[in-house]
């Protein structure tokens, strides 16, 4: 049996998984990212909580293989080091080289979608795919394109940034210094910054109760669940947001046509609010709507653990 460890370092939060022959989680840990923004305090948290899980396993670090390191940002696996990641506020950090020097094994690097988009690809909902794209939706979004047995790398590791394609020219600014993007609209963070701008329009709309009557309050799913009960403004708020986001999908249907497409991320758990509704808008807007097979786009089977498998499975990865 091959053991690997899995990081996946998140705008939220930092996972940490012992995983068992690249497809199964033996056992794994977290804790919220904001507590160790400075890179070095991370490292160190993180290498801890390898030694803690491989310990709990009975387990010495010599039996595992490798940690993979999946992260937000711009990571240059080929010299270990995160070029830069606006959501975590990281610049030119040797990940790599900080854990191997903390944990004595190789470590890899890798962008964290590009990671969660292998690990559906192997072990998810993209299974018996060739070609599947992955699009996660949390605090950004992050995307990843495999091929086969292959990682779609980019010439220069900043492939598939697709929270940075520009739906909306002259849009709301991103932390990218570019105005308009994905990420703006229809991420995690995009949705609760919708939801904030309707309800000032509408202050009897019930959103405002559900809050306490304080915007910072708003979270992810306050929108939807007072369109659940009727709510017209939350009901505006999904409008633009489903319109947002399957604009950003569409696009990217009509420029990869994979076989799969894999909506991850917290949002995606909403199923009949957002999957449903989405897949109809993309079957009417793909520029291949007449064909008779088209891309089918599916719910991430695999929830938050997709980038601690793909993470784990860097080692001898094949990339293109």
């Amino acid at each position: 049996m091959n053991y690997d460890i899995g990081v996946d370092i998140g705008g939220t939060k930092i996972a940490i998984a012992l995983v068992e022959d690249g497809r199964s989680i033996a056992s794994k840990t977290s804790f919220p990212t904001y507590e160790y923004i400075d890179p070095a305090k991370a490292v160190e948290r993180i290498a801890d909580a390898v030694r803690l899980l491989v310990s709990a396993a009975e387990l010495e670090m010599k039996d595992i293989r490798s940690v993979g390191i999946g992260t937000a940002g711009l990571a240059n696996r080929r010299d270990g080091i995160l070029e830069t990641s606006p959501n975590l506020g990281w610049k030119d950090v040797p990940l790599t080289a900080m854990l191997e020097a903390k944990l004595g094994i190789m470590a890899i690097i890798e962008n964290d979608a590009n990671a969660a988009a292998l690990g559906e690809h192997l072990a998810g909902a993209a299974t018996d795919a060739h070609t599947s794209l992955m699009v996660t939706l949390g605090t950004g979004i992050g995307g990843g394109f495999v091929i086969g047995d292959y990682l779609h790398k980019g010439i220069n590791f900043a492939e598939l940034e697709v929270g940075h394609m520009v739906i909306k020219q002259g849009g709301r600014h991103c932390r990218c210094g570019r105005n308009g993007c994905f990420e703006r609209y229809a991420s995690a963070t995009g949705l609760n910054i919708t939801t904030r701008h309707i309800m000032k329009k509408y202050p009897e709309s019930a959103m405002w109760e559900a809050v306490g009557g304080d915007v910072k309050k708003i979270t992810t799913f306050t929108a939807f669940d007072a369109a659940a009960k009727g709510d017209e403004a939350a009901t505006v708020v999904i409008d633009k947001f489903l319109t947002d986001l399957s604009t950003g999908i569409t696009n990217l249907i009509n420029i990869f046509q994979p076989d799969v497409l894999c909506i991850g991320g917290g949002l995606a758990a909403r199923d009949d609010e957002l999957l449903v509704p989405l897949k109809r808008k993309a079957a009417e807007e793909v520029y291949s709507r007449a064909s008779a097979v088209n891309t089918v786009i599916k719910k991430a089977k695999l929830g938050n653990d997709a980038g601690l498998i793909g993470a784990a499975n860097l080692v001898g990865l094949k990339t293109f």
